[in-house]
Order: structure tokens, then sequence, then C-alpha cells
């Protein structure tokens, strides 16, 4: 455990505090703070797996790694920041099917032949994803052809968009949950562990799982305040601080879990939480903020994403479901997607300072 590392949660405060002009050394007290968060986020995570099964244990880590998101996303709304909100929901979206289950993949599969999971939960997982990124589309395809013409017509269909996404979100709850449950219960089955350990209470690991994610959510918060002018130092561009530094930093809940969990051969509950994650981003927390800025902001937002945003949701996508689809994995298949998250944030990385490519 990196506990000690702790002591950099107060270290972050006191430097946004006074010394907020020194962004380089408040990035890296609240980066290395977020760490040991994020591990006490694991761990409560795979208790409550335990107890709960792999689905409903990925989903709430989903939901709690998405809150600090969430809150950070409204932050930016009320500021009129709608580029950086649409960056860091596309980075979101992508770091967490190619970079979270990229390196879950690669860690879980060093020396192993293979691991399993039930393919018929993660190809209906991607198939939500393949969904999402017609729901972003659509509305650029609008914008394009009839956007000049009709400019009203864009902020309703981006709405109505937003409406059917959510209540296909609550139908996938019902289905993950309910219905099908047995789709998404996995293998409790712990490898690489000396002694059997005791799984904590569901109120205990609750409870260290919201105190987490509101610490994460507040330290989060003071890294993106700082990384963005620390970023535009060295000449990166507002699109690729929003797609991948942001969305690397703010879903390290995320990552830790995933990898954890998949270096103990519970490839269930990693795929649960990236692959469900992202979905979680595109049907729940995207259309929540295209609702919200109507009340929150100075003007709406709409779902037009740039075209470089939509392309690399959709190949990012494309590969997901490949590899995801026959319900196994391996170290190559992880560097698979690694590489190809490495290439998109080479082709965003060389457009310092212009639109997304």
């Amino acid at each position: 455990m990196l506990n000690w590392l702790l002591i950099f949660v107060p270290i972050a405060v006191a430097l946004e505090h006074f010394a907020p002009q020194r962004y380089l050394l408040v990035f890296l007290a609240s980066a290395l703070a977020i760490l040991p968060l994020a591990g006490w986020m694991s761990r409560a995570t795979e208790h409550l797996a335990e107890k709960t099964g792999e689905g409903v244990g990925g989903l709430l880590n989903a939901t709690f790694g998405n809150a600090a998101e969430l809150i950070i996303a409204l932050a930016a709304l009320r500021a009129g920041l709608h580029d950086v909100v649409k960056a860091s929901l596309a980075g979101s979206i992508v770091g967490n099917i190619l970079l979270v289950l990229g390196a879950s993949m690669f860690a879980g599969g060093l020396g192993r032949s293979e691991q399993h999971f039930n393919e018929s939960g993660a190809r209906s997982q991607a198939t939500l994803l393949t969904l999402a990124a017609i729901a972003l589309i659509i509305p650029a395809v609008y914008s394009k052809l009839l956007g000049v013409n009709f400019p009203e017509g864009l902020g309703s269909l981006s709405v109505s968009i937003a409406v059917v996404l959510l209540v296909v979100y609550a139908l996938f709850l019902v289905f993950s949950l309910v219905t099908h449950r047995t789709l998404f219960m996995g293998s409790l089955e712990i490898e690489d562990q000396k002694e059997p350990s005791i799984p904590w209470p569901v109120s205990k690991a609750v409870l260290i799982l919201g105190a987490s994610t509101a610490a994460i959510a507040w330290v989060s918060e003071i890294l993106v305040g700082a990384i963005e002018p620390t970023a535009h130092d060295f000449g990166l561009s507002n699109t690729f601080v929003g797609v991948f530094i942001v969305a690397i930093l703010g879903n390290a809940a995320e990552h830790a879990s995933a990898v954890s969990a998949a270096m103990k051969n519970r490839m269930d509950l990693s795929l649960s939480i990236a692959i469900g994650s992202s979905v979680q981003v595109a049907l729940f927390v995207a259309p929540v903020l295209v609702l919200a800025s109507l009340l929150v902001g100075p003007k709406p937002m709409n779902l037009v994403f740039s075209g470089g945003l939509i392309l690399a949701v959709l190949l990012s996508v494309l590969i997901t479901g490949q590899v995801a689809g026959d319900g196994r994995s391996d170290w190559l298949k992880g560097v698979q997607l690694l590489a190809v998250y490495l290439i998109l944030g080479l082709a965003f990385f060389f457009v310092p300072g212009a639109p997304a490519p």
C-alpha cells in the first residue's frame, strides 16, 4: 500500500491556497495524492464485488469513479467551457476502453497463457458503445448539413438524443442487474493471494468507496486547475490536454481498480470497470450534462463533437468490440489496445494549439 503518499493530500491543498501560481508543484502534489486514494477505492470495489458479484462491483466503481468527472464537468459548464467538457468526455470514453482495458489485459496476461470472461456480457456492453458512437455522429452530420439553415434544431436534437441515451442506460441497468444478472456475475476465484481475506461488510466498503471518491473529486479539481496552465506552458493544445492528460488523471481510480482486478485473474470485474465506465460516461454522464446545461452555464451544450473526437471514439469502439468479443484475453491484446491509444495520442499531440485533427 502507498498510504504514506496520503501526506500529499494536505500538501496539495496547501499549495493550492498559498502558492496557486506554482502550477507544476500543485500538479505533482495532487497527482501523487490521487494514487493512495485510488488504491483505497480499488480495495473497496473488490470487497464489494465479493459480496455483490463482479457486475455490481464494477458498476459501483464506475459510478463512484465517474462522480469526480461529473463534478469537474459541471464546474466547466458553469464557466461555459463546452469544448473542454466534450474533450474530457471523449477522452474518458477512449481512455477507459483503450488505456485502462489495455493495461488490464496486459498486466493480467503476464505469466498466464490467457484469461477468460463472459463474452455475452462483454458484447452487450460493446454494443452499447457502438450506440454511443452513433449518437455522437448524428448531431455532427446534422450540424454539417443543416446546422446553418436550422440552428435551432440542433439543440432540440441533442436534448432528444440525450433523453434516448438515458432511457437506454436505465434499461441496461435492468438488463445487467435484474433480468440477465448472471452474464455479469463473473468468477469470484482470486489468484495471487497467499491467505484468504475476510470480505468487508457492505456498509464499510460503501463508506470507504464514498469517502475515497469524495477525496479524489476534491484533489482532482485541484489537479485539473493546475494541469492546463502547466501543459500550455509546454505548448500542448486544449484538446490534447482534455482528451489525454485530464482524462488519464481524472480516471486514476478506475485505472487502479481494473488493473488490480485483472492481476488477480478477475477479468469480469476488470471489464465491468473499464468498459462499464465508458458506457456510463457515454449513456449517462454526457446526456446528464446536456440536460444540466439547460439550467447551468451561459448557454446550452449540444452533442456536436469535433471530427477528431468522433473519429477517436469510433475507432476505439471498433477495436474494443473485436478484442472483447470472444471471451478471452492475453497480454498481446492489451498491447494492441495500448498501441491504438498511443497512436491517437500522437495524432493529437502533433497539432499543438490547433483544433483536433
